[in-house]
């Protein structure tokens, strides 16, 4: 059975940090990412990664986030620094396989200004 569990959100002031993790189990991915997910928004893309180890990143987050992989422990992280306010989010974990798509259940984020 495939699962991606999540940890790592919190509630942090504007300017810190935070590190996502999402543990998969039960397959292989090719592709990771994370999303979020604003009250009254539409889910959006954060950062991608392959396991070939190419990353993308949404041009909100450049520069202060880093997606990550850890292929011995099937584990993809998300680190957030000088978090701002507008980073609120429920950030999601979703892994791609032949299968198709998983989704973790959420994790969530609040920045305080």
């Amino acid at each position: 059975q495939v699962q991606l569990v999540e940890s790592g959100g919190g509630l942090v002031q504007a300017g810190g940090s935070l590190r996502l993790s999402c543990a998969a189990s039960g397959s292989i991915f090719s592709i990771n990412a994370w999303y979020r997910q604003a009250p009254g928004k539409q889910r959006e893309l954060v950062a991608g990664s392959t396991s070939g180890g190419t990353t993308n990143y949404a041009d909100s987050v450049k520069g202060r986030f880093t997606i990550s992989r850890d292929n011995a422990k099937n584990t993809v992280y998300l680190q957030m620094n000088s978090l701002k306010p507008e980073d609120t989010a429920v950030y999601y974990c979703a892994a791609t396989n032949i299968r198709g798509v998983y989704w973790g259940q959420g994790t969530q984020v609040t920045v305080s200004s």
